[in-house]
């Protein structure tokens, strides 16, 4: 190592646990972190600080100002940027030795195989059960361990997956071998999340991946680690191994990675099809327009109750969309409708759901309202 590297990392030489050779092996290591969000910040922060040799970021979103609240990676000059690029630029600067790799793009099952199999363990940052059985499908299929975690609101979980012979413990599917119904759990953007909690989780998933790394300590292999934030706690649940689960067990059914959203039982998100857009979407500056024209279209505002505290959108009817289907004769089918909602998500499964039930004059907001915000009304509040 070079004398820069002495002083770096002074503090692990001093450990027995760690010293020279440990120290020399996370250097030879590499870990992929797969998104850079709320618990990719922490994770990826804490390994890079620690001196594994070679990170690779997944991510296929850019920093917005509502991601500041949690995710320490970014900052005010880094809005707009692709996360991926964002982190691998502050990655570096705090551990010019470490190889950073920043992949931007989605985590698909195209990319996955050979994402995975190019690295030596697996943090999963994901936030969305689809990618989840994706990840676990991955690693359990090129034998590579990995280190989950996930939160909402107050709560949080951990644990270690697919880890070393002849601790191989059980996988995300023997805890979870079915997904919960669609819309039934709701996104930190839904549901919100307390911004010191990926940062109490995230530390813990860097904690496993490196003891993982230096094969010391006791990971969390066949154990769930469960933390409270709100009633300051933390209990353990022991997890064991499924023989019949269908990717990791004694006969296993699934030897190739499939499709994960119809698993989950998600279709294809209309707000992401380009056909579908064209037809039904409306841009900010557009509507704006036609809101200050002769004949305005009617506004439906499907945010969550607690999403609209500081106000529903001018001018727009609230309607929530967890409420729509039982309100729809409340609706005019003759009338020209916009939904709008946070991200567009939402109103493009609204408008979906409007036309299924004989509307034709309708248009969701595309982008939502962040992109309301961003592009026509700096001041409109936005949480």
């Amino acid at each position: 190592m070079r004398a820069t590297s002495w002083e770096r990392y002074s503090r692990h030489l001093l450990m027995p646990e760690v010293g020279l050779a440990g120290q020399r092996r996370l250097g030879e290591s590499s870990v992929l972190c797969i998104g850079a969000g709320g618990l990719g910040s922490p994770v990826a922060l804490y390994l890079a600080a620690a001196g594994v040799g070679k990170l690779g970021i997944v991510d296929d979103d850019v920093v917005d100002r509502s991601n500041l609240q949690r995710q320490v990676l970014f900052g005010e000059s880094t809005l707009g940027v692709p996360k991926a690029r964002a982190a691998a630029g502050r990655l570096r600067d705090l551990n010019p030795e470490v190889e950073v790799e920043a992949i931007e793009g989605v985590f698909d099952r195209e990319r996955a195989p050979e994402l995975v199999g190019r690295y030596d363990l697996v943090v999963d940052g994901t936030d969305n059960f689809p990618t989840r059985y994706l990840v676990n499908d991955a690693c359990v299929l090129a034998k590579k361990p990995y280190v989950y975690g996930s939160i909402f609101r107050f709560d949080g979980q951990v644990s270690v997956f697919g880890a070393r012979e002849p601790e191989r413990g059980p996988c995300y599917r023997c805890i979870f071998p079915v997904p919960p119904p669609p819309g039934s759990v709701p996104s930190c953007a839904e549901g919100g999340v307390l911004g010191v909690l990926p940062g109490l989780v995230g530390t813990l998933q860097a904690q496993q991946a490196l003891l993982l790394l230096l094969e010391v300590g006791t990971p969390l292999i066949g154990r769930l680690l469960l933390v409270d934030a709100l009633d300051t706690r933390m209990r353990e649940m022991r997890v064991e191994r499924d023989p019949r689960c269908p990717v990791c067990g004694d006969a296993p059914t699934i030897t190739a990675l499939g499709d994960y959203e119809r698993f989950c039982g998600i279709e294809a998100r209309p707000e992401r099809d380009p056909g579908f857009l064209e037809d039904y979407g409306i841009g900010a500056r557009d509507l704006a327009a036609q809101l200050a024209g002769d004949r305005p279209p009617r506004l439906l505002d499907v945010r969550e109750p607690r999403e609209v505290e500081a106000g529903v959108f001018p001018g727009a009817r609230h309607v929530p969309f967890s409420e729509l289907p039982g309100r729809l004769h409340e609706l005019d089918t003759a009338q020209d409708v916009v939904v709008v909602c946070r991200l567009a998500a939402r109103s493009a499964a609204a408008v979906q759901l409007l036309l299924d039930h004989g509307f034709r004059k309708i248009r969701f907001l595309d982008g939502g309202l962040y992109r309301w915000q961003r592009e026509v009304d700096p001041e409109f509040p936005l949480y």
